[in-house]
């Protein structure tokens, strides 16, 4: 069989605290290094809202729960690692445990809401006084969204926390080349694979971005609130093309497909950073608990894991894709 360059391999995941989620079908695991430097790993099975539903299949639709899946399992995952960083940890019951991941998902959506639709259409109406084309203060409102994202990004990566966060990415993103390469999943071999992935959050929230440009150029509204609403209103739909974009990104590599995804993975330099060797094991640890790796391998690049590949065809990282 010949050797393959790229395969999707189906697995996703994210940074948490101390740690990384990843992500198979129904299947995720939370890898969180403790304190005295063990690693811990927590194997549960999410189905995600309307569980089961055809609807969830279907293109454009589908982006949208899966949107809101990812938010939802996102916060729970944060709060199980945050639970490694407390001194003491006080008992609570799944009931409150479940409000509470609810409660932080609709907050994060109303400031995101606010932050990044309502402020920068506000800071563009500002220009209506002396631009009369409204289809150009429409551009500008994206550039706008599009700036207070960076700098949002840039802003909270001051913080010790956050660029350890950054790191754990950069290690989840590293696990997922490695594998979707062809190269069994050790420390060495997913240290020296890329950091950028097309199939990243960020890609997703900057292709968001790009389509919301596209729609919002056609609303032809003159009332502000009715503005205001109909962007709102067509988040779903941002959501939902962003969604199977980003969806093609990762199972495709011609030369369309990653001019599309140039920018998605620019920003992405700022929100992964290099980690070290034991970020990197923690997020193998979370990988193997839900993936079977060295059948992946088998399967899709036709060799068994125990051969040596690591003198075999390396193939080279770019330098600027490993910083």
């Amino acid at each position: 069989m010949a050797r393959r360059k790229h395969c999707y391999s189906g697995i996703g995941g994210q940074a948490v605290l101390e740690g990384v989620m990843m992500k198979n079908k129904d299947k995720y695991a939370v890898a969180v290094r403790r304190p005295d430097g063990g690693i811990t790993v927590d194997v549960e099975s999410y189905q995600g809202i309307l569980a089961g539903s055809r609807i969830k299949e279907l293109p454009f639709i589908r982006g949208v729960f899966n949107f809101v899946d990812s938010l939802i399992l996102g916060t729970r995952c944060l709060n199980y690692s945050a639970s490694f960083c407390e001194e003491e940890e006080e008992p609570g019951s799944a009931g409150g445990e479940k409000l509470m991941t609810v409660l932080v998902t609709c907050i994060s959506i109303v400031l995101a809401v606010g932050i990044f639709i309502v402020l920068p259409y506000y800071l563009s109406s500002l220009l209506n006084g002396w631009l009369r084309n409204q289809s150009l203060v429409t551009i500008i409102e994206g550039v706008v969204r599009i700036l207070i994202f960076i700098l949002y990004v840039c802003g909270i990566s001051i913080m010790k926390d956050i660029r350890r966060l950054y790191r754990y990415h950069g290690a989840e993103h590293k696990c997922i080349n490695c594998i979707e390469r062809g190269r069994p999943l050790t420390v060495d071999n997913a240290m020296r694979s890329s950091r950028l992935h097309k199939r990243c959050g960020t890609s997703f929230i900057f292709f968001v971005f790009l389509v919301s440009i596209v729609l919002f150029f056609f609303i032809k509204v003159e009332n502000p609130a009715a503005r205001v609403g109909l962007r709102i209103l067509l988040m779903p739909v941002v959501a939902g093309i962003s969604y199977e974009i980003i969806r093609l990104a990762g199972r495709s590599d011609n030369i369309l497909v990653r001019l599309v995804s140039a920018p998605g993975m620019a920003v992405q330099r700022m929100t992964t950073k290099e980690p070290d060797k034991e970020m990197v094991e923690t997020a193998i640890a979370a990988v193997e608990a839900v993936f079977d790796w060295k059948k992946y391998l088998a399967d899709h690049f036709g060799y068994e894991a125990d051969e040596d590949r690591n003198q075999e065809d390396r193939e080279e990282i770019p330098a600027d894709a490993r910083s």
